[in-house]
């Protein structure tokens, strides 16, 4: 506790800052999100707090981020279209998805997997971030441009015969439910449908049209009718804000310029009492959690979302470590990686049941924080309380809700411009070309991130990641097998060379003996190239020496190659000697009796010395 507030000057000016930081950020995802402002203020209060006290971190600042914001974009509406448009009803199975994503960050920590969160490619980890920073920009478009789909009634007006078939089909689900054999009797049927009203068609029309002009390639489909109906005024806010957001930063960075943005712009439009959208009302008083997540709890409603969870958690741990790595270099310590994994997840397990959408590290108020003197963790714990305070002060929830909509999302935009990796893209033209397609020569690592932005950008998030690990692994690994493949050709010991401890090897015994050096991992990846090595013995050869001093490794694919190469020469009456067998090979071979079944432990020897006084011993010179 004494530790804890050693620096209480430092870290009080610190948190401070971070939350003031994190404020206009926290409005913005949750808009961005689905479920609103204050389900981003939520997040960051609950996230920066518990994060910092249970986390490995001492100055880390989390919250929500622009990469957790954009793939809970993806689940959140994915849960409110299967559930009608109905925010309300879909609400516990969302956070339900929070809550699972914070529990297996927990359970990362816990398992120490802290310290294999650095092995993700590179390659993966750009392509994603440029398509967070995309998606960022494109789906913030409607709203800067004051174009609201559900709001266009010559737009909402053509899914109206998409809306009765919706109601009817759910209508039909009911009855099937309820036992009513709809083909004997319709008129239950016909009953429940006189009852819909045209409000009921409009609000399925409106979700409906919600739905179509959603994510990226919703936005695109509907950018013709959206700058056909743009609003000047929410045009001109979002475009001051973007401004003053890069213009101040070249006056001074002592004051946030996003913050200065939203006072700013906000004040004119409040001022001035222009006709501007605000957000939506931010209740005021604490928070109350959401005990839906455990009454209605039901697994086939999450099931679909359980690897979306797996992603998020993955994608908050490596958030969060980065951010990390960054205030160790900041401030000359060393994070523990596992320890932050259990507090990352600790904080979005409680931001969950709060409604509050899930964070991480966040990299810009991490630094905030150190700058302003922020140095253990009582920091990050003041940045959520500060936080907390605007809900509770009254009148500041109420002035917060009349921000304008196109403020916040001009702050997103120059949240997705600066997300995108651009030292990824600059390297493109650089990185060396190692694959084929056709007649056009590529990068594989250009190649991978290419896929993941693609994918991302216009298909799905989570699935994008995978297919990127799937390819960049399978690359890896054959990259690996041809490096191990050309260190172990199959070659004569007259035009392979010979190792330093080979020179005193007989000369007249040099047709009669075959060595063969195997400089690397027998893996998968490099089983071919070895199995050809009994058609390539020379016909003279009745004794072969195989050299695995050098081979650290061998897998199930490889010991089945040498249990087929040793079943082949035996056959062909050719005897084969071992040097310098390592153990995990030695172990695996002995498990399914390679040794000493077709491997005497006579012919196994630890130097090759030894290996030159039994063919001394045993080998006829015949040629």
């Amino acid at each position: 506790m004494k530790k804890l507030f050693s620096n209480f000057k430092g870290d009080a000016f610190g948190g401070i800052t971070a939350g003031i930081v994190a404020l206009p950020l926290a409005l913005a995802f949750g808009v961005s999100s689905g479920l609103g402002p204050s389900a981003g203020l939520y997040g960051a209060i609950f996230i920066s707090f518990f994060a910092a006290l249970f986390g490995g971190t001492n100055t880390q600042i989390s919250g929500p981020t622009a990469p957790m914001t954009a793939v809970s974009m993806v689940v959140i509406a994915g849960i409110i279209a299967a559930n009608d448009g109905d925010v309300t009803k879909a609400l516990p199975a969302i956070l339900t998805v929070f809550l699972l994503a914070g529990l297996i960050q927990i359970g990362l920590g816990a398992l120490g997997l802290g310290k294999y969160i650095r092995y993700i490619p590179y390659p993966v980890v750009s392509g994603f971030m440029t398509a967070i920073g995309v998606i960022i920009l494109i789906t913030q478009i409607l709203p800067a441009v004051g174009y609201y789909p559900k709001e266009d009634t010559e737009f909402v007006s053509t899914f109206k015969p998409q809306a009765e078939e919706a109601i009817l089909e759910n209508i039909l689900i009911e009855e099937a439910g309820e036992g009513i054999l709809v083909l004997e009797d319709f008129r239950e049927t016909i009953a429940r449908a006189e009852l819909v009203t045209e409000a009921d068609i409009l609000k399925e029309s409106k979700t409906l049209a919600a739905k179509e002009a959603s994510g990226v390639l919703g936005t695109i489909k509907v950018l013709g009718r959206a700058l056909q109906n743009f609003n000047w005024l929410e045009v001109l806010l979002a475009l001051g804000t973007i401004i003053i957001i890069y213009g101040f930063k070249r006056i001074t960075t002592v004051v946030p310029s996003t913050l200065v943005s939203l006072v700013v712009m906000s004040g004119v439009a409040m001022i001035f009492g222009l006709n501007y959208r605000p957000i939506e009302e931010i209740p005021s008083g604490l928070p109350i959690p959401n005990l839906e997540i455990l009454t209605n709890f039901k697994l086939g409603t999450i099931t679909p979302y359980i690897f979306t969870a797996l992603t998020l958690a993955l994608l908050g741990a490596i958030d969060s470590l980065l951010t990390s790595v960054v205030a160790d270099n900041m401030t000359k310590t060393k994070h523990q990686p596992n320890k932050e994994l259990v507090g990352q997840g600790i904080g979005n397990s409680v931001a969950a049941f709060f409604g509050g959408i899930p964070g991480a590290g966040a990299t810009i108020r991490t630094v905030v924080n150190i700058n302003s003197g922020g140095k253990t963790k009582l920091s990050g714990m003041i940045a959520g309380l500060l936080l907390l305070c605007i809900l509770l002060i009254p009148g500041l929830p109420g002035l917060a809700s009349d921000i304008p909509a196109a403020v916040l999302a001009g702050i997103l935009i120059t949240v997705g411009i600066g997300v995108m990796d651009y030292k990824g893209l600059k390297a493109i033209p650089s990185l060396p070309k190692d694959i084929k397609i056709g007649p056009l020569k590529l990068s594989s690592e250009v190649l991978i991130m290419l896929i993941v932005l693609f994918l991302s950008t216009f298909w799905n998030l989570v699935y994008a990641v995978g297919i990127g690990l799937v390819i960049a692994s399978l690359m890896f690994m054959k990259t690996i097998g041809d490096l191990t493949a050309q260190r172990s050709d199959v070659k004569a010991l007259s035009k392979e060379k010979s190792w330093a401890d080979e020179s005193d090897f007989p000369e007249k015994l040099k047709e009669e003996v075959f060595i063969k050096h195997l400089k690397g991992p027998l893996f998968f990846g490099s089983t071919s190239d070895f199995q050809s090595l009994a058609g390539q013995i020379p016909l003279t050869a009745k004794t072969v020496i195989i050299r695995l001093g050098r081979m650290q490794y061998m897998d199930q694919s490889g010991l089945y190659a040498m249990e087929d190469v040793l079943q082949e020469l035996n056959k062909n009456n050719i005897t084969v000697l071992f040097v310098g067998l390592l153990k995990q090979p030695e172990y695996m071979m002995e498990r399914i009796g390679i040794i000493p079944d077709l491997i005497p432990k006579n012919h196994i020897f630890s130097s090759f010395k030894e290996c030159i006084l039994w063919v001394k011993n045993n080998v006829k010179d015949t040629y």
